[in-house]
């Protein structure tokens, strides 16, 4: 028995220093790489932070960081289709995406990501493992993507005006009707729209068991019928009659500073902190969850198979799971977005980011489903 426990130890040691050399070998041949970063470009504050991490990349490792900057990672997949029926295996013009939900179901089932890769990253020994990092909108990530962080659907208020918020969509559509023009949300399918939409299904719905599985045509209809007779009443109260929309969560928050709108959306907690500290809300502010939850997701980092950077890329990845670019990353000064580390690992305000109770994404096939209805009804 002895002898048995001395070679599984044996065996688990040289396999700790197979894994270290592999990595010194992604290291070696990542010396150099340009890697082209596709990732939402709509907050100053994320790209900053993104612009720190490039040259944090750069002076440790010698890789070059390039964010270029969408307004929905869904402009890349097409980019990618074409690659692959091109038949361009290498030296694709996209290393790495920042995705999840949809995006990354769409990416996946055609086979158009690299991996797994996940836990080759020296760095995933520091992730909290409880949370949801292996589930994207009810798919399995199968380490195709690695968690960067967590995100929640909150509302912002300003207390002086506005003290006692609605705590149901129920109670805004009443508000909305008691205080007309005051109240909005962003133009799907921009993200923060789109996530608007899911929640408020969700809720008016009492969480359909049908939301959690694929789309089916036949009872979408009468599914989603108890969102559309709300938006419907919505828009006749809400801020420019339902005829325009603010075209994100950075405009909500300039027009709820403003003093245009009574609540601005985030995707992010602690987005009123950074907001605050930047000048951009009144310190009065505070963000707020539904009684019933936030609709909450982790987002992800991924490699598109033919990344002509794809060794730069997984250490640029391995950088953004460090310790160090997780404690900034969440630091409420700078970005705040919650960490998907174990707290035991991060320092400063980073270890106490607010969170509150979840409430499940459906499933990805309603993301587009819903878009496509919503233009439809309203998009003109």
């Amino acid at each position: 028995m002895k002898k048995l426990l001395c070679l599984l130890g044996l065996f688990l040691s040289s396999n700790s220093i197979a894994q270290a050399d592999d990595w010194s070998q992604v290291e070696e041949k990542a010396q150099g790489q340009t890697v082209y970063f596709h990732a939402w470009g709509g907050s100053q504050e994320i790209n900053n932070y993104i612009q720190w991490a490039a040259k944090q990349i750069k002076q440790q490792h010698g890789v070059v960081l390039k964010h270029v900057k969408v307004t929905d990672i869904a402009e890349t997949t097409p980019r990618l289709i074409a690659e692959k029926a091109a038949g361009k295996a290498t030296g694709g013009s996209v290393d790495m995406v920042w995705i999840n939900g949809e995006n990354f179901k769409s990416m996946k089932d055609n086979q158009l990501l690299h991996g797994p890769f996940v836990e080759q990253l020296p760095n995933w020994q520091y992730v909290d493992k409880s949370l949801p990092v292996t589930m994207d909108f009810s798919e399995p990530t199968n380490g195709l993507e690695a968690p960067w962080g967590l995100g929640q659907l909150v509302f912002i208020h300003d207390e002086k005006t506005l003290n006692n918020p609605p705590q149901t969509f129920k109670e805004m559509l009443s508000y909305a009707k008691a205080f007309p023009n005051r109240l909005s949300y962003p133009r799907p399918p921009e993200f923060h729209g789109t996530s608007f939409l899911k929640a408020l299904v969700l809720e008016l719905t009492n969480r359909d068991a049908a939301l959690y599985q694929p789309v089916n045509d036949e009872n979408f209809a009468v599914v989603t019928a108890p969102l559309w007779d709300y938006l419907d009443e919505f828009h006749k109260v809400a801020w420019r009659n339902g005829q325009q929309f603010p075209a994100g969560t950075a405009e909500t928050i300039q027009l709820l500073d403003d003093g245009q709108l009574d609540l601005a959306i985030t995707f992010n907690p602690n987005a009123v902190y950074s907001s605050q500290v930047s000048g951009k809300l009144a310190e009065t502010t505070k963000a707020y969850a539904m009684e019933t939850g936030a609709l909450s997701n982790i987002h992800f980092l991924a490699i598109p198979w033919n990344a002509a950077g794809r060794e730069g890329a997984m250490v640029a990845i391995n950088f953004l799971l460090s310790p160090e670019a997780q404690s900034r990353k969440g630091d409420l000064n700078i970005w705040g977005d919650p960490s998907v580390l174990s707290s035991k690992y991060l320092v400063g305000t980073a270890k106490n980011t607010q969170q509150f109770k979840s409430v499940d994404e459906p499933h990805p096939s309603w993301q587009s489903a819903l878009e496509k209805e919503w233009l439809k009804r309203y998009g003109n």
